[in-house]
């Protein structure tokens, strides 16, 4: 059954991939109207799906004017997805000696499900469990301050950790580098599992930023 919920996370979606792909471009007005008749929805949906991008950052609603795509830079997003790296390392570094056996199992499943994503290179899928395998690991580290921390930082970059996993071989790198995080965590090494998960997140700032200059220069061409 389709809901106004989920109509308004399809739309959310699709805008932000294509606001981080830069089909959208910095700049550009998103019409309600327009919009509504493109998703075949009603203005309800639409309008939650534009707070929601304005919640991320990636838009400016004005009232009367219409929503306007901001511009943010590779710059500003590698910082960002730095301060990401070091919060993300502390928390599997609490949440190795802190996570119960039935998060260990939980960990495990989503891993097994996303290592199935990533052979079969069905990105929705591996994108959605990389969110749930994230967000486990910060529920892990049962500190409720760095969770409502890291889920704020997470919703600033939404977008943009979906886009990075277009790069070419990064589902499969990514599931590769989830697995050695996994083993740090199972041998109780705080330290390796923390610094492991830091290269992680950097890693995944580099495919953005190689995805994003590669799509510069195939617009120039």
């Amino acid at each position: 059954m389709t809901t106004a919920s989920s109509i308004s996370e399809h739309i959310r979606v699709v805008l932000s991939d294509e606001i981080s792909t830069g089909v959208i471009k910095p700049g550009s007005v998103l019409e309600e109207g327009l919009l509504g008749a493109r998703f075949s929805a009603s203005r309800t949906p639409v309008r939650e799906a534009l707070r929601q991008l304005e919640a991320s950052g990636l838009v400016e609603i004005r009232p009367r004017k219409g929503a306007f795509v901001l511009p943010l830079t590779l710059p500003r997003l590698m910082q960002m997805f730095e301060v990401t790296a070091e919060m993300e390392a502390m928390c599997v570094g609490l949440a190795t000696h802190r996570m119960t056996g039935v998060e260990r199992a939980k960990l495990f499943q989503i891993h097994q499900k996303a290592s199935e994503a990533a052979k079969n290179a069905d990105f929705d899928q591996y994108d959605e469990l990389n969110l749930t395998f994230h967000e486990l690991l910060y529920r892990s580290a049962h500190n409720d301050f760095l969770f409502e921390e890291l889920m704020r930082l997470r919703a600033r970059l939404l977008p943009f950790r979906r886009t990075q996993l277009r790069y070419p071989e990064r589902l499969s790198s990514s599931n590769q580098e989830h697995e050695s995080i996994i083993k740090a965590i199972m041998r109780g090494d705080a330290t390796q599992a923390g610094l492991t998960m830091r290269e992680h997140m950097l890693n995944a700032s580099v495919a953005l930023a190689r995805f994003m200059q590669t799509s510069d220069e195939n617009e120039q061409e």
